[in-house]
């Protein structure tokens, strides 16, 4: 594959940290120019930070400081789960700053596709919607790790996500996203569907990309984390995009 000279910036998902991204760095560094894994502030080896203030906008002020600090044009923003609410908002930032350099494609990893005024929770079953809110308040506003085996993990993966995953900040749980679709619109965006086991809280996103117009759509035959579970393969697909 020939080399892509778009950057990359990796946004994990709840309860996560840049270190979920580990097993693809290597084969997305031979072929990309540049790679940067984000790690939202409160999570990840920044826990120490986390605050009830934090916001969705201090998780999109996040990546938008590493596109700007790190001055990467062009870049291609990859959101896993939770982080395709940030990398939508962040996308619509920095496209409304700098115009055509703001961003140049977007990724959605088993990920959020938020419409405009839409929150992370709005999509979830009342019931979920109701754990949630009873797990983080029982928490100190954090919502507590799950089992990976509910992303289809099983044995060492399933440990050392029990090892590092941390209480995500439930502050922006059902803050809506407020952004101009229209900024968006041109842009090329992929959604990888893991279907086995398929993740129900991504459920009404699958059907949304289907829909919608505008969208590549490639399954994986794995659980919700195929950056842990094949990660060359999802290298291959995340490079393929941003070779488009």
């Amino acid at each position: 594959m020939g080399n892509v000279r778009s950057p990359l910036v990796l946004v994990h998902g709840a309860w996560g940290g840049a270190w979920i991204w580990r097993r693809v760095l290597e084969p997305l560094r031979a072929a990309v120019h540049a790679v940067h894994a984000v790690t939202l502030t409160g999570c990840g080896e920044r826990a120490h930070l986390r605050r009830p203030d934090i916001s969705l906008q201090t998780h999109i002020d996040d990546v938008i400081g590493l596109v700007e600090a790190e001055e990467l044009h062009a870049p291609v923003l990859v959101g896993h789960s939770y982080g395709g609410m940030v990398v939508t908002g962040a996308a619509a930032a920095l496209c409304a700053r700098r115009g055509a350099g703001g961003v140049r494609s977007l990724a959605y990893v088993d990920a959020l596709v938020p419409l405009p005024g839409e929150g992370w929770g709005d999509t979830h079953a009342p019931e979920t919607v109701a754990a949630r809110r009873a797990a983080a308040a029982a928490h100190g506003n954090a919502l507590p790790p799950p089992d990976p085996a509910g992303f289809g993990l099983a044995g060492a993966d399933r440990d050392w996500l029990l090892r590092r995953q941390v209480p995500h900040p439930f502050g922006m749980y059902r803050a809506p996203l407020h952004y101009d679709a229209a900024l968006l619109a041109a842009l090329p965006r992929l959604f990888i569907d893991c279907t086995q086991p398929a993740y129900p809280t991504i459920d009404a996103m699958r059907e949304r990309v289907r829909t919608q117009p505008g969208w590549q759509v490639v399954e994986m035959a794995t659980g919700h984390c195929p950056m842990v579970t094949q990660p060359d393969a999802l290298a291959a697909h995340l490079l393929a995009f941003a070779q488009r």
